[in-house]
């Protein structure tokens, strides 16, 4: 971290997974979105995923991860890293009894830190827009117009 300069943080203090900035598309010309992933025992991201046209890379820091890519199962602890191609489809989640930290680093950044934005106001308005048994592509085909008319009051694009 450079000195004096103040890296974001952004908490869940519902569940406890925190992320921590630490190089963003701005300061690494868009190659490179660099974040420390804290998850206490049990957390795991919400659901499998895939990126089109990045790829994810995990170190594990500290605790024990696990992985599923594809239908593998990768068990990763500290010094290990696992690395997500192009489109794979993937879910992660701490597998240990100790909060688990990963670096991860996602190529090219494209807007990921922008996602991460999304991903706090979701997670500080978990109860208010958690829909059980609804599929994911109904609740983002909710979500995206509210997100685009709070850019347009906020006086972002939209």
């Amino acid at each position: 971290m450079i000195a004096g300069h103040q890296r974001r943080v952004i908490e869940n203090p519902i569940s406890g997974e925190r992320i921590v900035v630490r190089q963003t598309a701005a300061e690494t010309g868009g190659q490179l979105f660099v974040f420390d992933l804290f998850l206490p025992p049990g957390a795991h991201v919400p659901a499998r995923h895939a990126h089109p046209i990045q790829e994810e890379q995990f170190t594990v820091l500290a605790g024990r991860m696990r992985f599923r890519l594809g239908r593998h199962i990768i068990e990763a602890g500290p010094g290990e890293t696992v690395v997500v191609p192009v489109g794979k489809a993937h879910w992660f989640g701490n597998a240990g009894a100790e909060v688990s930290q990963a670096r991860v680093e996602v190529r090219p950044a494209l807007r990921t830190e922008e996602l991460s934005d999304l991903a706090r106001v979701l997670l500080e308005f978990e109860r208010e827009v958690s829909v059980p048994n609804v599929p994911p592509f109904l609740v983002r085909g909710f979500l995206a117009p509210l997100a685009w008319l709070a850019r347009r009051r906020a006086g972002g694009r939209g």
